[in-house]
């Protein structure tokens, strides 16, 4: 049997503090959604001014990024490079950059998805706040 971590309180504290900072000190306004291994929210801001939207597609982000146990991105370039069949996929539906999973020994511990901006800005926020807990 083996020992993983898993996401506590006060990390998805630490991680939607960080991550709204790196918004706010980009004058970003995002909707931050961050949720365990198996894409059940644990946590969701929305920032004043961002678009109504956010509010469901930075969820879905994350859920895809903890889900697929890789970033967004990913999925976004294989629709991009042309596979548009991948959009069928069953249960994804947050498949554009911007949802970052939460890495640690091997093992997926959630995921922050960001929403409202470019997408390369919504993961440059959705990083920053992984990086608070050290990973």
């Amino acid at each position: 049997m083996k020992t993983r971590s898993s996401l506590e309180l006060a990390d998805v504290k630490k991680i939607a503090a960080a991550a709204e900072a790196e918004a706010l000190n980009n004058n970003w306004a995002v909707t931050i959604a961050i949720v365990d291994e198996g894409g059940h929210l644990l946590h969701l801001q929305r920032l004043d001014g961002a678009p109504p939207v956010s509010s469901h597609m930075a969820p879905a982000k994350a859920n895809t990024a903890a889900m697929g146990r890789r970033e967004t991105k990913i999925y976004e370039d294989v629709i991009n490079g042309g596979r548009t069949s991948f959009l069928s996929a069953p249960v994804l539906e947050g498949m554009l950059e911007g949802g970052v999973p939460i890495m640690k020994d091997g093992f997926c511990l959630g995921a922050v998805g960001v929403s409202g901006v470019k997408s390369p800005q919504d993961a440059q926020i959705a990083k920053a706040g992984i990086a608070a807990i050290g990973l």
